[in-house]
């Protein structure tokens, strides 16, 4: 059987109840990553571009605590407060972390609302991980 491993790098916003990932197996599944900088407070208010860059960054830094990387992505799913206004501006951010030779299934949503007004972006994943 195989076990569960929560994973909380230091450098992610610790929310209690939640773990940044869990992995299981091979299979490493990234909660949601919103704009928190690592002491909780939101990043780049008004300024999707660099929301968009600290949820890379604590997505990147979720999938290295899991024995992972962008580069062994097999499904992202964002979610938008306004799609229409920020797709493009996603996907300049996102291609720097994710290139096109390690692209994998990703869906976009938007949703009504996020769990703060000032939060435009959230993004989850799951990657391989390990041998």
């Amino acid at each position: 059987m195989d076990t569960i491993q929560r994973i909380q790098p230091e450098t992610v916003f610790a929310i209690a109840g939640i773990y940044a990932a869990t992995r299981v197996g091979n299979l490493l599944f990234v909660s949601g990553q919103v704009p928190l900088g690592p002491t909780g407070e939101i990043v780049g208010v008004g300024d999707f571009p660099a929301q968009a860059e600290q949820v890379f960054e604590n997505l990147g830094a979720a999938l290295e605590a899991g024995g992972s990387g962008f580069d062994r992505l097999v499904k992202v799913t964002a979610f938008f407060v306004d799609i229409t206004r920020d797709l493009a501006a996603y996907r300049r951010v996102r291609d720097q972390y994710i290139t096109a030779e390690h692209a994998c299934a990703s869906s976009a949503v938007q949703v009504a609302k996020l769990f703060h007004p000032a939060a435009w972006l959230e993004v989850e994943a799951i990657a391989l991980c390990g041998d």
